[in-house]
């Protein structure tokens, strides 16, 4: 379908890709992967002619018989989306909010087809139903921000095939979904490539991802592919030690000393949060929507407790009540016995004793103000700024291994995994009891992943903390915590131990959850890494 032949990339003078040679066969479905900064998105965005301003590449990129990377921009306009369709990772930024999903998929057809407004809407309708949206359901005239996060991809992924392409390269698909979804979205992206007849590159840092999927497997590192072949062979041998190296992070367990004490640190007692729905007509009255219905748990000192479940079923909802940011309509919160009150005025000695860290660390912080300031944060929120805050700051980045020196930098200029390390840091600052940790390492690659998690259990044994791990990484999960919850529209539907639950799950829901989660078949471990 397309090959690439010793291509080369570099941006102002910094190589980025260096002599990269793969074969996306027609048909076929070809895993490209590596931690983050390997070159896997350049090297699409490369394919796509999308290569960032000051970027110069060399080599070739054949499609038939043509250069893509010879092609004049207007040859690679009717291209794209024509002939290679690209779904981007954030389906929210991919999407115009201001459109409407119908007419995000008819443009494209509008565009190549030259096709009237109602045939495209129409084609779009049949797009969309295919992915999964039938417009009785999912009408054409839905907003993106009305949709959830696998709705969104879904409308990516009709926007990509709307004019049945040759190629379709999907750049991390699935890596902020539930598993549920996960599962459905690579269901569909094999349907289309069995039906459709299209080659699919499939970019990810998934290695379990790719052994289910991918025909063909190419390990990129540092801008170099070092290592590619069938699936099952290259899992079974895996001769370059990198590939390795991802193979052991993948499924890498922290080493953890049991923590928790008999003390009750948080207790949560038939927690009701409800939220108002539309009106229904004009003088109707609005509905009421409940988002967790009666849920009851107690977290002890020192315990790490896993909250698991698909996006909707009320995880978010829950812990922005246990922070205090949301009010109860039911129920209470207590924390070492001091009632949760939600509001502007939550007392300080609460914010100091519990904090947060979010998914996306660039996201939570002010770009405008320097690490040092980021870190004390929970500090103007709560008591003051104390007179040794500097060197606070620097005790706690030292703690998740940053250099104290860096208190003087902005956040743009550390990796992803760094500023996950700065986000720990900023929730240490206040000595806390407990951290609650929300999707904390569902979008870091393998390897930083298994640091973070590395690092989350030294710092447990060494600060005796208590964690409420929230997750849809079951794999995660099973690797940091003693007991786990299961979370079902808005109720705990099982709850126990977490080897227990994992290995002889009892609820229907909590049996599908695990079915869903994609595994490196076992006997495609060889030798070398047994």
């Amino acid at each position: 379908m397309i090959r690439l032949e010793n291509l080369s990339v570099t941006i102002h003078g910094a190589e980025i890709l260096s002599a990269v040679s793969l074969d996306i066969a027609p048909g076929k479905v070809t895993g490209l992967v590596g931690e983050s900064g390997s070159g896997k998105s350049i090297t699409a965005l490369a394919m796509m002619g999308l290569l960032p301003h000051g970027s110069t590449a060399s080599g070739h990129a054949w499609l038939d018989e043509g250069d893509v990377l010879a092609k004049p921009e207007r040859e690679m306009c009717a291209l794209r989306g024509n002939r290679v369709g690209m779904i981007f990772q954030e389906p929210m930024t991919a999407l115009n909010p201001l459109k409407t999903i119908g007419d995000q998929v008819a443009e494209t057809l509008m565009i190549h087809r030259r096709t009237t407004r109602r045939e495209a809407m129409e084609i779009a309708r049949q797009r969309l139903a295919r992915v999964g949206l039938p417009a009785d359901r999912f009408p054409l005239n839905r907003y993106p921000h009305e949709l959830s996060g696998g709705q969104r991809q879904r409308v990516c992924i009709a926007m990509a095939v709307a004019l049945n392409p040759e190629l379709l390269i999907a750049d991390e698909p699935t890596t902020a979904l539930d598993v549920t979804t996960q599962a459905q979205i690579l269901d569909l992206l094999q349907g289309l490539v069995a039906e459709e007849g299209m080659s699919l590159l499939l970019i990810t840092h998934d290695l379990a991802v790719v052994s289910g999927m991918a025909d063909h497997v190419a390990v990129m590192q540092a801008g170099r592919i070092v290592e590619q072949g069938p699936t099952e062979t290259l899992f079974r041998t895996m001769a370059h030690p990198y590939t390795r190296k991802l193979f052991a992070a993948s499924s890498h367990q922290p080493a953890r000393m049991p923590q928790a004490e008999d003390t009750a640190l948080l207790c949560v007692d038939r927690a009701v949060r409800d939220y108002a729905t539309a009106r229904i007509g004009l003088f109707g009255k609005p509905g009421r929507f409940r988002a967790v219905n009666g849920v009851s748990f107690t977290l002890h000192r020192g315990e790490s407790l896993g909250l698991v479940g698909e996006s909707g079923c009320g995880k978010s909802t829950l812990t922005r009540a246990i922070l205090g940011l949301d009010p109860l309509q039911g129920g209470a919160i207590r924390l070492g016995g001091q009632e949760i009150h939600a509001g502007p005025h939550l007392d300080a000695s609460i914010r100091r004793r519990m904090q947060v860290v979010f998914q996306d660390p660039y996201g939570s912080f002010n770009p405008r103000w320097r690490v040092e300031r980021l870190v004390a944060e929970p500090f103007h929120l709560s008591d003051g700024r104390p007179a040794d805050m500097r060197d606070r700051v620097a005790r706690a980045l030292d703690d998740v291994g940053i250099e104290p020196g860096a208190m003087d930098r902005y956040i743009h200029e550390f990796s992803g995994g760094q500023r996950q390390r700065i986000a720990i840091a900023r929730a240490l600052i206040t000595n806390p009891e407990l951290i609650v940790l929300d999707e904390a390492v569902s979008a870091l690659d393998v390897r930083v992943r298994a640091q973070i998690l590395d690092l989350l259990a030294r710092l447990q044994e060494a600060h005796g903390l208590a964690y409420l791990f929230i997750s849809h990484d079951l794999s995660v999960v099973r690797s940091v915590t003693d007991r786990v919850m299961v979370m079902k529209s808005g109720e705990i539907v099982e709850e126990g131990p977490t080897e227990t639950v994992f290995a002889a799950p009892s609820h229907d829901y909590t049996k599908a959850l695990i079915a869903a989660t994609p595994t490196i078949p076992a006997d495609w471990q060889g030798e070398q890494h047994a």
